[in-house]
C-alpha cells in the first residue's frame, strides 16, 4: 500500500464543504476526490485532509493523503485525476509518503487568508472570494488589534458556541491585516484552529476597523472566553485555505513578507 499526499485547490463556491456528505445534502470536495479516484484505479479510498474546510470556503493549498495500491506514477497523478475531476478542483501535486504520515496530525502549521473588498462598489470579479463592506475600514486600528491575538491563547471567546475540541489553546505565529491587490486582507498562521476561528477572528478586527470595539480591548475578549464578547462570524466566501505546512520551516521562512 502506498500512502500518497495530494495538494489541491479549489473553488468552494458550489461545494457544501469538504467533508463526505450523503450525496442527498450536495457536493462535497471529499465525495468528488473519492469517486474520481475510483473511477480512474476502480479503488475505494479513504481521504485524510488537513483541514474541513466548510460550505463556501475556498482553498489554494489543501493537503490530502490516503492509501492505495494503484501503481500510477505519482506525477502523472495531477494531469489523470484533472482530466475528470470539475473544473473548480485541481490537484497541482501528488507525492509518495512514508507510511505514518497525515495530512491532519503531521501539520506543522496552516495558513488562512481572509479578503475585504473595502470599496464602496463592489467589485464584480471577487464577489465569490471576498466578503464586501462599503464602510470604510480603519486598517490601523485593525493591525493593532490583529497584533493582540499573537501568542499561545485560549481562544474559547473565537470558537464556534458549541465546539467539541478538547482544548481551546492555540497559538497564532502571525495576525496580521494588510492592503493587497486593493483589498484589506487578514493573514492567521497558527499551529491549528478552532471551528470557524478565523472568520470569528475577522468579524471582530472588522469591529476594530469600525470602532465598534478598541484594540485594547482585545486581551478582555480572550480572557472572558465568552463567544458572546467577540465579533460576528464573516461569511465563508472571504476565507481562503492558503497553505499547510509539514517541515520545519518556520512561517517568516516560507512568507518573508509577514
Amino acid at each position: 500500500m502506498r500512502n500518497i499526499l495530494l495538494r489541491l485547490a479549489y473553488d468552494g463556491t458550489n461545494y457544501h464543504g469538504f467533508q463526505r456528505q450523503p450525496e442527498e445534502h450536495g457536493q462535497t470536495i471529499q465525495g468528488e476526490l473519492e469517486k474520481v479516484w475510483k473511477k480512474l484505479f476502480a479503488e475505494e479510498i479513504k481521504i485524510t485532509t488537513a483541514g474541513r474546510t466548510d460550505t463556501g470556503v475556498h482553498a489554494a493549498g489543501q493537503v490530502v493523503n490516503f492509501c492505495s495500491e494503484a501503481r500510477i506514477p505519482q506525477e502523472k497523478i495531477p494531469k489523470a485525476m484533472n482530466s475528470i475531476l470539475p473544473y473548480d478542483i485541481r490537484i497541482r501535486e501528488a507525492r509518495d509518503m512514508p507510511e505514518d504520515f497525515s495530512a491532519r496530525k503531521s501539520a506543522k502549521w496552516k495558513r488562512y487568508d481572509y479578503r475585504i473588498d473595502n470599496g464602496r462598489i463592489p467589485d464584480v470579479f471577487r464577489r465569490l472570494y471576498s466578503l464586501h463592506e462599503p464602510l470604510q475600514l480603519n486598517v490601523s486600528a485593525m493591525q493593532m488589534a490583529a497584533s493582540q491575538l499573537e501568542g499561545k491563547h485560549d481562544f474559547s471567546a473565537f470558537a464556534a458556541a458549541g465546539s467539541s475540541a478538547k482544548s481551546f489553546v492555540r497559538t497564532l505565529y502571525r495576525c496580521k491585516v494588510c492592503w493587497l491587490d486593493e483589498q484589506i486582507v487578514v493573514t492567521c498562521i497558527g499551529d491549528g484552529f478552532l471551528y470557524n476561528m478565523v472568520r470569528i477572528i475577522a468579524g471582530t478586527l472588522m469591529d476594530a476597523g469600525k470602532g465598534r470595539t478598541q484594540p485594547e480591548e482585545i486581551p478582555e475578549v480572550l480572557a472572558s472566553r465568552d463567544r458572546t464578547k467577540a465579533g460576528e462570524t464573516a461569511p465563508a466566501r472571504g476565507l481562503t485555505l492558503t497553505y499547510v505546512n509539514y517541515d520545519a520551516s518556520s512561517p517568516g521562512e516560507i512568507f518573508p513578507e509577514l
